[in-house]
């Protein structure tokens, strides 16, 4: 679910069902793929931290090089100790416990200047699951700071970002973005997509947007996007709005196999790779720090620019 990468876009971390799985970028591998020289980043597993089945959802790194991430089964946000599941760092104020039961489907977290700023629910409720019972315009955005709901009425609410001096969030039952006036409260939709729109990033005055299909569920019967877009014409992929206008100018469309996207984040690299499945590779890449180069045979060792 979650995707988070660090500064200059060396560190990923990615959220499983069980697990938080960090990569770091190591350049001299990409040397060593095929095709020869073309890629220009080569992401290798370093850890994996073991959370057990808490619903990760949205991550990000603050300016320390801590890793957040929304414990959405639990309501809280969290980050990690190696000598627990979780350390459990804030709630909203009206979640009164901790308790697997996904009270307010909190899914979304914003940084500002480095710190966690703003999430998202899908309710206001401290009972178990009690967000469903006004899923399709209880959504809510929450200042981390004071703890305030500060716009309600939300349909299903996703990805609050901090972009060029405005926060934006995908509301993600009409399928828009817009910006939220932290003034009057007042969401405003600036583009509307051909699917659930749930993940968000920026590149100055683009916006990549994560869309899904509708799921013919209960979960999602009765919201806007169903009204609007009928089943064949909800995609999943990832569309480029040009913020200026309002208007969609990419779309990259899934038209098999993949039904959902929840996490989008741009990385300025023109040709990356992750590895998780390659052996071999994995079996004979070693990274040792560089104060401990000299001391490596000059047979094996490769350096990075």
């Amino acid at each position: 679910m979650g995707l988070a990468l660090g500064q200059g876009g060396g560190r990923l971390a990615l959220g499983t069902k069980t697990a938080v799985c960090e990569f770091r970028d190591v350049p001299a591998v990409a040397g060593r793929l095929e095709p020869s020289g073309t890629h220009d980043a080569c992401y290798l597993q370093r850890a994996t931290h073991f959370t057990g089945n808490v619903q990760i959802h949205e991550m990000a790194f603050d300016t320390g090089g801590q890793l957040w991430f929304v414990n959405t089964r639990f309501s809280c946000l969290a980050t990690i100790d190696l000598e627990a599941s979780f350390v459990p760092r804030w709630r909203p104020p009206f979640i009164t416990e901790l308790e697997p039961s996904d009270r307010c489907h909190l899914n979304g977290l914003a940084m500002v200047n480095g710190r966690v700023r703003y999430v998202t629910a899908l309710g206001e409720s401290n009972e178990p699951q009690g967000w469903r019972a006004n899923k399709i315009r209880g959504g809510i955005l929450i200042d981390a700071d004071s703890g305030q709901i500060v716009c309600r009425g939300l349909s299903m609410p996703h990805s609050p970002r901090w972009h060029d001096g405005r926060l934006w969030l995908c509301e993600s039952g009409s399928g828009t973005i817009g910006t939220v006036d932290l003034s009057t409260g007042r969401y405003e939709p600036v583009a509307a997509a051909p699917g659930f729109t749930r993940g968000l990033d920026f590149a100055g005055d683009l916006a990549f947007i994560g869309l899904s299909q509708v799921r013919e569920s209960a979960v999602f019967s009765g919201i806007p996007i169903t009204e609007r877009l009928a089943p064949e014409e909800r995609t999943c992929g990832v569309c480029v709005v040009d913020l200026r206008r309002g208007e969609t100018i990419a779309l990259l469309k899934f038209d098999s196999g993949v039904q959902e996207i929840f996490a989008v984040s741009v990385l300025l690299r023109q040709f990356p790779d992750l590895i998780n499945d390659d052996e071999r590779l994995l079996e004979d890449s070693f990274v040792v720090p560089t104060e401990c180069l000299a001391d490596v045979a000059a047979t094996v060792r490769m350096t990075s620019s």
